[in-house]
């Protein structure tokens, strides 16, 4: 499967972003999609998780402030991100993985910045 992301960019400290992922394959076709993201100089690390099109998990340090949601029809994975902090900055990356396939796919990622 093939993904592309889009929506990163510039924000202030407390501001939103809404990073968006658009897969190549049908969702009924994808085990599970996932936002990562790797920060300047660290290691990349699971932010959000959605698994067969209902069960969501999120990294302890965005749960209530980040969100999953996906619009089916169009092959679209979500993620809200409210109350951005600065080391929410990183390189975001969506994967996706379905039944056949051997390991994750990934995207190109889209760079989030939170500064003021």
């Amino acid at each position: 499967v093939q993904l592309q992301a889009s929506g990163g960019g510039l924000v202030q400290p407390g501001g939103s972003l809404r990073l968006s992922c658009t897969a190549s394959r049908r969702f009924s076709s994808i085990n599970a999609m996932a936002w990562t993201r790797q920060a300047p100089g660290k290691e990349r690390e699971s932010v959000a998780r959605v698994t067969d099109g209902t069960r969501t998990s999120y990294a302890d340090s965005v749960k209530g402030r980040f969100t999953l949601s996906a619009d089916k029809a169009e092959n679209m994975l979500y993620l809200q991100m409210n109350n951005l902090k600065p080391e929410d900055t990183g390189v975001y990356y969506c994967g996706a993985v379905g039944p056949d396939d051997a390991a994750w796919s990934w995207g190109q990622g889209t760079l989030v910045t939170v500064s003021s």
